[in-house]
């Protein structure tokens, strides 16, 4: 019996080769749309679970509210670490992660660029999981000066990975490091994405709200983490209470495995993946594969009615309704495994294309489990075949004998109901996702666009190495400025648009003339006196740095409005603020000698925070900021580099161009943005290949209603008119159904930034606009088709 269910659904596929192949094909797309999605999810969800104690492995972040403030950090300070393993024993080990050791690394002759370097403790090694090529992970960074690379960093200094160990390669200043270890590149699927590690020195230390280092624990076995948790009160009754007053102060245990997806704190090491994208993704991709569903269930339903009498005769001779079921399912399984294998050649060949698109290196190499994923697969396609397959199957075997052997569809017309919601169901999907496309498009625009507080447009900015040349910028700027090419320069500790600029605690004056003992967390940024200038950064009370003033570098400060604001503050001039004492018992004091507008340090998903500007000493001018002619940026890039060399003869300087900065940072959001359009593209057609088979089905339905109409003298526009007037009707129930879809996913994916776009009615009535047009299009070319029917032949269609 299977095998002539085989035979009768080939010869059905060879009779019908046009609706098989669109059959197949929208559901392929739906196939492979799902295959990729899937190839995303799973890499997205496999972050740091390389790890063999990923479930062990624990970060410590902190997040406090005062009365005046908050702070959410991902980081903690150097002293957390020690203090932390020495307080509880349920933490087997405890690790520190500086992301300050990358610079230029030199070796001979050749000079290596690698600023993803961290500072790291000999316990790296213990706690995460990272292979070794050459070396000894126990003894690697044990001692002070010492580097263990990756191995294309070392294949890139040394041309042979084998050749690194025991070499001493140089990092700025000379500063020697020997190699101790080679191990493989980290997976591309880690938080921690690095070149090299260095040991930290031997005596590093700083306050307890520097905030510049991570802080990661390895628990002992059978620990219980949200217990340990519960502990930490008392540690910061212990070591931070004397600094920070008062506050509501948290430290929080988060899991290795969800900070890719579920961390979103001040100060992360990288950007993030968000939950809220695999979640919208998902639901895409499983959307567009119901939508390939819905439109196979309509083609197959449309084109089956041929086969009326067929299921008539077979029903005379003795067929019982399971074994005409049998055959519809056999014909539905066949054609979703012709589509499985169309789906996985389309997936293949999209791969490259949505590696670009997401940003991944994904792969549909099986490895080790392939009879376990080809067995997935071939169960997915059985259920696919399954689900889209029955309702036509039932449909078409319910026909009664007497009406089945006329051809006719009788009363049978209580799936119209269900046919039509479907297609409501595909056109409210495809409405949303182009709705969503054009508001995430407009979003990325305006973030683009947005008046920052200065003028990002022609500033580039390169990170000087050697401290010898941060004590010359003065002469740097000078020789640069003599160049018509170049506008304006500045020197600062910082470049600003990369998410990591740094927050300190500081004792601020209160509105009454008062010290309070509570620090405040506050974002701190150094620079010289031509910073404002060459920013074009509005001063709005006070004066600027001078040049060359002692009693300036020793303690002036800049503010911004926010920290105006926020203090309260009617006349900030000459207010005060100092620094913690340090371990000495020394204090510093700043005053303001001025107020800047705010002005965005970080992307638009931030809000813009108090922020404090120091005269950048020697010691922290290692950034240029260097604003160039727009008409002639090759010229001047040629340039800088020509007069930098003088200063620096080794140097190749890496331009950083700050409306690039700030673009880097909504890649994610971008990201999200064209993966939706590519869908969105994909479901509006294969949402088109359904309507028009749900139009096929209606246009076969009123042969003879049409025949008569046209012997009555109907035109060929009314008869259109009336094939089209009833989808028409459906198309504009999806748009309301679909625009308040929109409408509510767009205001939650908003909440992202804190500065957003409106949502325009415009944009939905666009969307509207476009699935009429294209639902209109689509019928309008079966609904044609029917109206130039000969009306003789179609009188005696029975």
């Amino acid at each position: 019996m299977l095998f002539n269910y085989l035979k009768i659904s080939i010869r059905n596929f060879r009779k019908q080769r046009l609706f098989s192949a669109l059959n197949i094909l929208g559901l392929g797309i739906g196939i492979a749309a799902v295959w990729l999605m899937v190839l995303y999810v799973a890499d997205e969800l496999s972050y740091d679970r390389f790890h063999t104690k990923a479930d062990r492995i624990y970060r410590v972040t902190q997040q406090s509210e005062w009365a005046t403030g908050s702070f959410n950090l991902a980081s903690t300070s150097a002293p957390f670490s020690p203090a932390l393993q020495n307080e509880y024993p349920e933490i087997e080990k405890a690790v520190r992660i500086s992301a300050e050791g990358g610079g230029k690394i030199r070796f001979g002759e050749k000079q290596v660029d690698a600023y993803d370097v961290f500072f790291t403790d000999a316990s790296v090694f213990d706690i995460f999981s990272y292979s070794f090529l050459y070396g000894d992970p126990k003894t690697a960074l044990r001692e002070p000066q010492k580097i263990v690379l990756t191995k294309t960093l070392a294949t890139r200094i040394f041309g042979d990975a084998a050749k690194a160990m025991g070499q001493t390669v140089f990092f700025s200043n000379n500063f020697p490091n020997v190699v101790t270890g080679v191990i493989e590149d980290v997976p591309t699927n880690s938080h921690l994405v690095f070149s090299a590690l260095r040991s930290l020195p031997p005596d590093f230390t700083g306050g307890w709200q520097d905030g510049d280092i991570y802080t990661y624990l390895l628990l002992k076995e059978g620990t219980d983490a949200r217990k340990l948790e519960a502990k930490f009160p008392a540690f910061y009754t212990k070591y931070l209470k004397k600094e920070m007053g008062d506050a509501d102060y948290r430290m929080n245990l988060q899991p290795l495995t969800s900070i890719h997806l579920h961390s979103h704190l001040g100060f992360e090491f990288s950007t993030n993946g968000n939950i809220k994208t695999v979640y919208i993704f998902s639901a895409i991709a499983l959307l567009i594969l119901v939508i390939a569903c819905i439109n196979y269930m309509n083609l197959y339903t449309a084109r089956s009615l041929k086969r009326v009498r067929e299921v008539g005769v077979r029903k005379a001779i003795g067929s019982q309704r399971f074994q005409l079921i049998g055959q519809f399912l056999t014909e539905s399984f066949m054609m979703t495994i012709l589509a499985g294998f169309v789906g996985f050649l389309l997936a293949s060949a999209a791969l490259p294309f949505f590696n670009r698109l997401a940003e991944k290196s994904l792969s549909l190499d099986f490895h080790d489990n392939n009879i376990a994923t080809i067995a997935i697969a071939v169960a997915f396609l059985l259920l696919i075949g399954l689900l889209s397959g029955l309702y036509p199957a039932l449909m078409l075997s319910g026909y009664r004998p007497v009406i089945a052997l006329k051809g006719q569809l009788g009363s049978q017309t209580g799936g119209a109901g269900f046919r039509q919601s479907l297609v409501v169901f595909q056109f409210a999907a495809t409405v949303v996702m182009i709705a969503c496309s054009g508001i995430v498009y407009r979003q990325i625009r305006y973030v683009n666009q947005k008046d920052l507080g200065f003028n990002k447009d022609q500033v580039l900015t390169f990170h000087i190495d050697k401290s010898e040349v941060r004590t010359q910028v003065g002469a740097l700027k000078e020789k640069l400025g003599q160049n018509p090419l170049i506008e304006s320069s500045a020197a600062a500790s910082n470049p600003i648009g990369n998410n990591f600029i740094g927050s300190t605690g500081l004792l601020i004056e209160t509105s009454n003339g008062e010290i309070p003992s509570t620090t405040q967390m506050t974002q701190r940024f150094m620079a010289d006196a031509d910073y404002l200038r060459t920013m074009e950064i509005k001063l709005l009370q006070g004066r600027d740095f001078i040049k060359n003033s002692p009693a300036d570098l020793a303690g002036s400060v800049l503010v911004n409005e926010a920290l105006v604001k926020k203090q309260g503050w009617t006349n900030p001039i000459g207010k005060r603020m100092r620094y913690p004492a340090d371990k000495d018992g020394n204090v510093t004091e700043l005053t303001i000698v001025g107020v800047t507008n705010d002005f965005h340090i970080y992307s638009l998903q931030h809000k813009i925070e108090p922020l404090v500007i120091q005269f950048a000493p020697p010691t922290e001018q290692d950034n240029m900021y260097v604003r160039i002619n727009a008409a002639k940026t090759p010229e001047a890039l040629a340039y800088i580099s020509q007069v930098y060399k003088t200063f620096d003869a080794e140097a190749r300087p890496e331009f950083q161009f700050l409306d690039e900065n700030f673009a880097k940072q909504y890649q994610a959001e971008q990201r999200q943005g064209n993966v939706l359009l590519a869908f969105a593209v994909l479901a509006i057609v294969i949402a088109c290949l359904g309507l028009f088979g749900l139009a096929a089905f209606a246009a076969e339905a009123r042969t003879k209603e049409i025949g008569v109409r046209k012997v009555l003298g109907a035109s060929v526009q009314n008869v259109v008119l009336m094939l089209s007037k009833d989808f028409i009707k459906l198309v504009l129930i999806a748009i309301v159904i679909g625009t308040p879809i929109a409408v509510y996913s767009m205001n939650k994916w908003l909440e992202n930034f804190e500065y957003r776009e409106t949502l325009s009615w415009w944009i939905f009535a666009l969307a509207g606009i476009i699935a009429i047009v294209i639902a209109l299009a689509t019928v309008s070319s079966q609904a044609l088709k029917s109206a130039l029917t000969n009306p003789v032949k179609a009188l005696r269609a029975e």
